[in-house]
């Protein structure tokens, strides 16, 4: 048996939060698949491939988590989605 102490690392709250917040968008029955990939491409900086991807994530699979960061980078992002009709939330 060891007689060593364990210790255990320490995390900084603050980075593991930011960490944490993401940006999901849902699937609506009102929104083209260009609109939603325009508002990717102006609001979270997608590519336009990328943001195709997100938008066929999000049609077969319900939602898809289209950008994480801090809650102060991500609100002014999810706000513009929602203005444009789309509905996300950071979480």
């Amino acid at each position: 048996m060891s007689t060593r102490e364990q210790v255990s690392p320490e995390y900084d709250l603050d980075v593991l939060e930011a960490i944490e917040n993401k940006i999901v968008l849902y699937n609506d029955d009102v929104n083209t698949f260009d609109h939603v990939v325009d508002m990717l491409v102006a609001a979270c900086g997608h590519t336009p491939i990328q943001a195709e991807q997100c938008s066929l994530i999000v049609h077969y699979k319900g939602k898809c988590s289209v950008k994480s960061g801090s809650y102060d980078d991500l609100e002014p992002r999810c706000s513009a989605l929602l203005e444009a009709g789309l509905t996300a939330e950071i979480e």
